[in-house]
Formats: C-alpha cells, structure tokens, sequence
C-alpha cells in the first residue's frame, strides 16, 4: 500500500534540487550518527563501515522488546513466539503477506537462510548466536530455533539477527566485505533515493507490509562530523529528529526555538573505560592485568568532574563496583559495594599508596612509574573525535592519571576507527559505552561474555573467564526470578573483584525533536519507547510510525 503525502517543505526541496512547484515529500531530516562522510555499505553484518540506518530502518527485526515497557514484545516480522516446556527452543511464527521492498515474499527460509549464513560465516555472527543454539528448522510459516542448554533470555539476542533476502544473498561470495549497494530491504525505508559521502535519503519501502501507518516518505540524514557542527546545524533549524550532547541544552537548543524545540534524556548505557588485557605492548598488558593496577586506575577517575564538567550534569553518576548503575539497583548485591566499593570512589592518594603497595614506582625518574618488573607503562586513550563531552571526560582521566604516576594521553580517531580498534584490540585503553537491556544481564553479557571478544567493541575488555560464562550462561536457563537474583549476586561478585572495566557513569539517552515539522514524538508526558534515532535502539522504528507530518 503506497500513501503519497501533500507536504511542501522549501529547504527538502532545495536538498533535492526540485523546482519550487514541484511537490515535497514528507521528508524527516535525522542524525543518527556522527561522521567525517558516509560510505554506501547496507550489509547489516558487515559493521566496519555499515551504516547506522541499515538496521532497524531498512532491515526490520521479527520483534521488538519494548524496554521502557518493562521488555513488552513488540510484534514485527514475526506475529508470536512460543517456547517448549524446558526453555530449550523457541518458535517463532512468521507474519502472512510480509514482501521483500522487491516485491517478492519474506518466508521462514529466509529466516532460516540468515542463520545458516551466519553458521557457515562466523565472522557475521556478531552476538556469538551458534556458540548457543544447535539448529534452525523451518515448518510452513514457523521458525524453531534450538537451543544447547535452557535459555529464557537467548532471545534478545536471537531478535538482533537481521535476515536477508536469499534470493539477492545466495551468491554473494563474500556475505563479511559485500557492501549490498542495491539493497532489498524488509522495514519501512529501503529505497536509496540520493547519496553521496556528505548526505543521504533513505526512502519508503514500496511493499512495506505496515504501511498504513507509515506516514514519513524519506529520512534525510547530512554529515555530520561532531557535537561542534551539531551545534552549528541546530542554529540552522533543519534536524527533525537527533541524538547528540549539546552544552547548556536549554540556551542552546531550546533557547533557539522554545516553541518547537524539545528534548527528553532517559537513562541509557553505561560508559566504561577499557583496560585491554590482551593489548600487544608488553609492559601495558603487566600492568593492565594486574588487578592493584587497574584498582588504582579507578581510583583516579574524578566521575563526579565528568559528569558536572565534561556532561553538564546529563550523566549519572556510576561508582558501582560492578558498573550496575542506578537504573538497575533494585538488582544491587550491597556485599559487592561493602567489599570493593572503595576502588570505585575517586581518592588520589589510595591510588598512590595501592601502586606502591603493589610494587609500582618511578625508575627512571620522569614522574611515572614502571611495572614492578622495570618495564615501561604507557599508553594512548582512545575517544571518537568531535564527541565533546567524553573528549573532556578523558582529558580529566588523564590528569587523574597524571597525577598518581600513571603516564597517558588523550588520542582522538574518528569513530569508525574507534570502534574497529576496540573490536580488533588494536588498542590499549579506550572510552567506550555499554548498552544496557530489559535486566542487568544484558550489559554483563555484551561486555564479558567470552564469545563475544572480537564480535563487538562492547566486549572491549578482551576478559575472559569461564567461571562467568557459566554464570551468565545461568541466568536464562531458569524463569525463577529469585534464582536469578541469586546469579545476579555472584555476577556482581565477581565482576566487583575483577574490575574488567572501569564504570565511571552512565550516559542519558541522548535525543532531541522538533515538533516544526512533525508531531507524535516521544517524551515523558508520551514515554512509549526509547526514543533515540541511533543505531542498537530497534525502537526507534516504532518512533518513526508514530510520527505525523505537519500540514499547513
């Protein structure tokens, strides 16, 4: 069903190059992520380059789980899961009359399809799905996936696999380097209408199967490179919808338009700094692997300065020892706050006498000191460039660091590199974020599940250790909630002990609107799901059918 909108908008028509009698579309101009310029890679696996709009946006997912809903299945590809007796599979039934944007049907072997793709290219398996399930079997419009052990949260992860078409997938020769420059697409916008490194219009999916409620015809999204040219972009008055940390928010966002402009920050994903165990400088791994080491390193996080200073007082304050942040408190293990809680407050001078204590001193006379082995510590920390406020936030790291004897710089790639490098572990210590899910265990697994080294820059870490595995691993593998906070202690036990991270605070959910243009955004008087436009947020789809364009 194709619904064609009577929306004039001078400035999309100008992007464009439309005549000024030619009729606009109604076109929503977004900013999911920031970038020096934009490649045309819509390969939902490949993440080197992919960009943040393939997901979700032009690849729906079988189900949302709706976190703000307390986890509420929100149906898409998929119409109904159900789960054997024990918790060892899932069946998922897939919806009738859904089309490919080609126009040909999406059926259960194109599930199934994925999967096998993703079995026979591990390197596509981005959240270690075959490390956990045994098969995939299709029967008529129901997918069963079977799981190695009892598992009541897979699913999340499960969801997170975006399925290709395997009529336009069968003989790609290389499903981890294809760009897919021609994508056929499953969700609402699929159709590639303009692009070049600076912008981009993705467009309305011709067969969309929810087009009845779809009522944006294109996202515009221009590139943008950091929370600088945000700022000049927002006194330009053209972005619709967009997630970014913008300095005195009210002067200089809302000031500017306080009739339209609005913005709404719940509690979103932890930010850590990452130690890398495995970091190929010899004397930074001695030291990184040393639990004293990174104790001390903690202790030198002014986390009450980033969050005032380098965030405006956006962010939450994070001193949990297991990073759990306030979100999830009704999980809290006190015990692990009463027995390591102290490596999570900032104390410079603990710091100085741990590192002592512990056999680290100043050999050569420079002011930082050496491994108790006489080999050198020094290291680089990463942070995306133009993100201003977590560029402050290790700019403050440093002069914590600076100051108990620890010797390290500030180094700023651009994103994409950024994330590569934590993945790969080419890298010694990086700023980074953790998403969070509908319970605790969601960013526990992300982070320190060992399959998981490799696959995403949210095992950054590089930690591994099977006495976790199996506690993660666990926690599904019963519904009993009692239990499971039973596990949830001894995850934080030992996640508190080991510091595989350092938590310093959480960030918001960064996301700011304009109601100029369109109407039905999320907010607190209207908290219907987390309402960002960035990538790893599959609500945001819903965001999208909910909005309305203005008409004059």
């Amino acid at each position: 069903m194709m619904r064609s909108t009577t929306f004039s908008l001078v400035l999309v028509a100008a992007a464009l190059g439309a005549p000024a009698t030619v009729e606009a579309k109604a076109i929503l101009t977004a900013f999911p992520t920031e970038t020096t310029a934009f490649v045309a890679n819509f390969n939902p696996f490949n993440t080197s380059t992919r960009l943040s709009t393939v997901e979700d946006f032009m690849y729906e997912p079988l189900v949302i789980f709706n976190v703000l809903q307390g986890g509420k299945p929100e149906y898409r590809l998929a119409e109904s899961f159900t789960y054997n007796d024990d918790l060892t599979a899932v069946t998922f039934k897939i919806r009738d009359g859904v089309k490919w944007s080609d126009g040909q049907p999406f059926t259960a072997n194109d599930v199934l399809f994925t999967f096998n793709l993703l079995k026979a290219h591990p390197e596509l398996d981005l959240n270690a799905i075959w490390t956990q399930i045994k098969s995939v079997e299709v029967d008529g419009n129901n997918v069963t996936i079977a799981y190695n052990a009892a598992n009541s949260g897979l699913i999340y992860k499960l969801v997170q696999v975006y399925v290709v078409p395997e009529h336009t997938w069968k003989d790609v020769a290389d499903p981890a380097t294809f760009t897919n420059e021609k994508p056929v697409g499953s969700g609402p916008m699929t159709e590639i209408e303009r692009f070049t490194p600076q912008e981009y219009m993705q467009c309305r999916n011709p067969n969309y199967w929810d087009a009845a409620n779809l009522f944006v015809d294109c996202l515009r999204f221009p590139q943008i490179a950091g929370n600088d040219q945000t700022l000049t972009e927002v006194t330009k008055g053209e972005l619709d919808w967009f997630g970014a940390f913008l300095p005195d928010i009210e002067k200089t966002y809302v000031g500017l338009d306080p009739d339209h402009n609005a913005y709404w920050f719940p509690g979103g994903s932890m930010v850590v700094f990452n130690l890398n165990q495995q970091t190929k400088n010899a004397g930074n791994k001695a030291a990184f692997n040393d639990i004293n080491f990174r104790r001390a390193f903690s202790m030198a996080m002014d986390r009450q300065a980033m969050v005032d200073i380098a965030g405006y007082g956006y962010p939450t304050l994070n001193e949990y020892p297991s990073g759990l942040g306030a979100a999830f408190h009704s999980w809290n293990n006190p015990k692990v706050d009463t027995e390591y809680g102290q490596f999570s407050k900032y104390n410079l001078d603990a710091a100085k006498q741990l590192l002592a204590d512990s056999g680290y001193k100043d050999v050569t006379g420079d002011g930082f000191v050496e491994n108790p082995d006489g080999s050198k510590i020094s290291f680089d920390i990463i942070v995306p460039n133009g993100w201003t406020d977590w560029v402050n936030s290790v700019q403050l790291a440093v002069e914590g660091l600076t100051q108990v004897g620890i010797e390290a710089r500030l180094s700023t790639p651009e994103e994409g590199p950024w994330d590569n490098m934590l993945k790969s572990g080419d890298f010694d210590v990086g700023i980074n974020s953790i998403r969070g899910g509908v319970t605790p265990h969601f960013m526990f697994d992300l982070a320190l599940y060992s399959a998981n080294v490799g696959k995403t820059r949210q095992a950054a870490s590089h930690y591994s250790n099977p006495e976790l595995d199996k506690l993660l691993d666990g926690f599904y593998q019963t519904s009993d909630e009692a239990e499971q906070r039973k596990l949830m202690d001894q995850i934080q036990e030992i996640v508190g002990r080991d510091l595989p991270y350092v938590a310093v605070f959480n960030n918001p959910l960064w996301y700011e609107y304009s109601t100029k243009r369109f109407t039905g955004w999320f907010n607190a008087d209207n908290p219907v799901a987390r309402p960002v436009v960035y990538g790893g947020v599959p609500e945001r789809v819903l965001h999208l059918l909910a909005l309305r364009p203005v008409t004059p």
